[in-house]
C-alpha cells in the first residue's frame, strides 16, 4: 500500500502544498471563476464538508499580492494557462475571512466574535498604519479596529474600510473571499436573536460588497442562498451558483474520476465499491457525479493504518443533523411518513423545492425542510426527473441512509417513554399474545418503518418497545443450543420471556415463521440458561412482514430440582 500524506480537516491550502499533503487539483476553478461579464458577487452554496474553505484559501494564496505563490501552484492545472497566471496570480490586494465562527448563545457574545475576527483581518494588514499612501483619518479607525475596541457601526463599516485603504496602498481594487457567511445568520435563528444579526449582516455585507468602489470582485460560500434576507437587496451584478447550477458543478467535492485517482495511488482501488455505496451519490448540476471530501479522505486514512476498516458514518459526527430530527419529529402526519420510509427503502419522492430559503421560515412547511434536506446535502436529485416544477429526490448513500435510521431508532425509543405500556407489559406476562399482537401492530403503523436489514430493524424495534416497557433484557446470549433473541427475567416473581423474531417475506407466511420461532425455542431448549429460581417460562413466536405481525405463545412450568 503507498502511503498517502492526508490532512484531515485540512482547509489551508499553503500549508496543504508546502507539507506535500495530498491534495486533489481543484485549480481549474480559478478559471471557471474568471469568465468574461464576470459578476461582482458570486454566491457559491454546498453542503457542509464538501471543501468550501480549502477552496476558499487556495483563491486567496493565488490572487493575494502580498504573496509570492508560484511554487505553491506548480504542477498544478491552473499553472498550465501561463497568461491567466501572468495577469492574475499574486496581483490584487485580498482580504479572506471566514463566518464559521461567529456564534454565541446570545447577540452580544456573537459581536465580540465578530470583533475579534475583524481585530485579526487588521493585524493582517497592519502594514497600512505605516502605508505613507493611506489617509491619517483611516489609519486612526483601522487603529481602534486593530486594538479590539468596535461598536457595531465601526464593525458595519470595517470591511468596506479596509478595501478602500488596500486599494489606496496597492493601487489596486480588492478581491473579497468570505466564507460559510450564512453561519452567524443560523446560529442566531437557533439562539434567538435572528432579526438582530440579520440587520447586522446587512449592513456589514451591504456597505462591503453594494457601495464599495474599491472592489475588484467577492465570492461569497454558504450552506443557504439567502437573498430573500435583504441581505442583497439592490445589489445587480450578483450570481448564486447552488448545487443546481451546472456552473462550479465539479469543482467543490471530489468526482468519481478523482476518486478512482485517489485509490489508484493508495493501492486501495478495491475499495471502490465500497466507498461508492457508502459516499458517492450526489448529483451537482445536471449529471455531475459528487462524493463527500471528508468521507472520503477519512476512510483513506483508516484504511491505511487498517486495511479491514469498515466504512462509518464520518460526516454524521460533524452536525447534530437538527434538520432530520425535525423532519422525523413531525412524522405524526402520515404523508410525511410515508415519504420518510420510501426514501430510507431507496425510492424516491416529488417535492417542490424553494433554494432561497431564510433560515427564519425551514420548519414553517413540509417544502421547506425537504428543500433544506436537499440543500444540505442529506438528499439529492434523481438522475431521471419529472416534466413538472417538482424535484424527484432519493437518500444519496449508505451514509446518509445511516443517519436516517439512526435518527428514526432515538425518535422511536423516547417517544416510548410518553405512552404508557403497562398494558403490553401485562400481556406479555400473561401470556395473551392476541393482546401481544395488537400492540405491536398499532406501533409499527404509528412509527416509522424501514426494511434496508429486516431482521435487524424488528430486532431493535421489539429490544426498544421491551426496554421502553421497563423490563431488563439481555439479547443474543448463548441458551441452551444456539442464542436466542431476546429474555427478560423477573427473578422475584420467578418468571421469564424468552421470544424468538422471525421475519415473514410474504404477507401468507406471517403464521408459519411466528410458529418456526416457537419450535425454535423449544428444540434449541432456549430455556436452559435460565436463572434456576426461574419457575413459570412464557415463550413467544412473532414474525413481521412490513407493519403486520403475528404472535404465537406457548407457556409451560419448568420443574424444581
Amino acid at each position: 500500500m503507498a502511503l498517502l500524506n492526508i490532512c484531515i480537516g485540512g482547509e489551508f491550502f499553503n500549508r496543504m502544498r508546502e507539507e506535500d499533503r495530498c491534495y486533489v487539483d481543484k485549480t481549474r476553478f480559478i478559471e471557471e471563476l474568471l469568465v468574461p461579464n464576470q459578476p461582482l458577487v458570486s454566491l457559491i452554496t454546498r453542503p457542509r464538508r464538501f471543501g468550501k474553505t480549502l477552496t476558499m484559501t487556495m483563491l486567496r494564496d493565488f490572487f493575494a499580492i502580498d504573496k509570492e505563490s508560484k511554487a505553491l501552484f506548480e504542477g498544478l492545472a491552473i499553472s498550465r494557462n501561463t497568461e491567466l497566471c501572468e495577469k492574475w496570480m499574486n496581483q490584487y490586494p485580498t482580504i479572506f475571512l471566514t463566518f464559521k465562527g461567529i456564534e454565541g448563545r446570545n447577540f452580544d457574545s456573537a459581536l465580540a466574535r465578530m470583533a475579534d475576527l475583524l481585530q485579526d483581518i487588521c493585524l493582517e494588514h497592519a502594514y497600512l498604519l505605516e502605508s505613507q499612501k493611506v489617509d491619517a483619518e483611516s489609519k486612526e479607525r483601522l487603529s481602534t479596529i486593530k486594538r479590539g475596541v468596535s461598536s457595531e457601526n465601526v464593525m458595519a463599516g470595517a470591511l468596506k474600510l479596509l478595501c478602500r485603504a488596500l486599494e489606496t496602498h496597492w493601487e489596486r481594487p480588492v478581491i473579497l473571499l468570505i466564507d460559510e457567511y450564512d453561519v452567524p445568520i443560523n446560529c442566531a435563528e437557533q439562539n434567538g436573536y435572528y432579526r438582530e444579526m440579520v440587520d447586522f449582516m446587512r449592513n456589514i455585507l451591504g456597505a462591503t460588497i453594494k457601495t464599495n468602489k474599491s472592489l475588484k470582485f467577492a465570492v461569497l460560500t454558504g450552506c443557504l442562498r439567502i437573498a430573500k434576507e435583504s441581505i442583497f437587496t439592490g445589489l445587480n451584478n450578483f450570481r448564486c451558483y447552488g448545487i443546481s447550477d451546472e456552473q462550479f458543478s465539479d469543482k467543490i467535492g471530489f468526482t468519481a474520476q478523482e476518486v478512482e485517482q485517489l485509490l489508484n495511488s493508495a493501492n486501495l482501488i478495491d475499495k471502490k465499491n465500497v466507498l461508492q455505496e457508502w459516499y458517492d451519490g450526489y448529483c451537482f448540476g445536471n449529471t455531475t457525479e459528487i462524493y463527500c471530501p471528508w468521507d472520503v479522505l477519512l476512510y483513506i486514512d483508516d484504511l491505511q493504518s487498517n486495511p479491514s476498516a469498515k466504512p462509518k458514518a464520518y460526516w454524521n459526527n460533524t452536525s447534530g443533523n437538527s434538520i432530520v430530527r425535525t423532519l422525523i419529529n413531525q412524522a405524526q402526519e402520515a404523508t410525511i411518513k410515508q415519504k420518510i420510509e420510501r426514501l430510507i427503502s431507496g425510492q424516491a419522492i416529488e417535492e417542490e423545492l424553494n433554494e432561497e430559503l431564510t433560515y427564519d421560515v425551514i420548519y414553517q412547511s413540509e417544502n421547506n425542510i425537504w428543500t433544506m434536506l436537499y440543500l444540505t446535502g442529506y438528499l439529492t436529485k434523481t438522475p431521471d426527473q419529472p416534466d413538472n416544477e417538482n424535484t424527484s429526490l432519493t437518500i444519496p448513500n449508505k451514509e446518509v441512509l445511516k443517519i436516517f435510521t439512526n435518527t428514526i431508532s432515538k425518535w422511536f425509543n423516547e417517544s416510548l417513554k410518553k405512552e404508557d405500556l403497562s398494558p403490553f407489559v401485562a400481556a406479555l406476562w400473561s401470556g395473551d399474545n392476541a393482546k401481544v399482537q395488537e400492540t405491536l401492530t398499532r406501533i409499527l403503523y404509528d412509527t416509522i418503518s424501514y426494511y434496508d436489514s429486516a431482521e435487524n430493524y424488528y430486532h431493535g424495534f421489539m429490544s426498544g418497545l421491551i426496554r421502553g416497557a421497563g423490563l431488563p433484557i439481555t439479547s443474543n446470549r448463548e441458551s441452551g443450543l444456539g442464542r436466542t433473541d431476546i429474555v427478560a427475567e423477573d427473578g422475584y416473581n420467578k418468571r421469564a420471556i424468552i421470544i424468538e423474531l422471525k421475519y415473514a417475506r410474504e404477507y401468507r407466511d406471517l403464521e408459519k415463521k411466528a410458529q418456526e420461532g416457537l419450535a425454535q425455542i423449544k428444540d434449541r431448549n432456549y430455556a436452559a440458561s435460565l436463572s434456576s429460581q426461574i419457575r413459570e417460562v412464557i415463550c413467544y413466536g412473532i414474525s413481521f412482514w412490513k407493519k403486520e405481525s403475528n404472535v404465537a405463545v406457548y407457556k409451560f412450568i419448568r420443574e424444581e430440582k
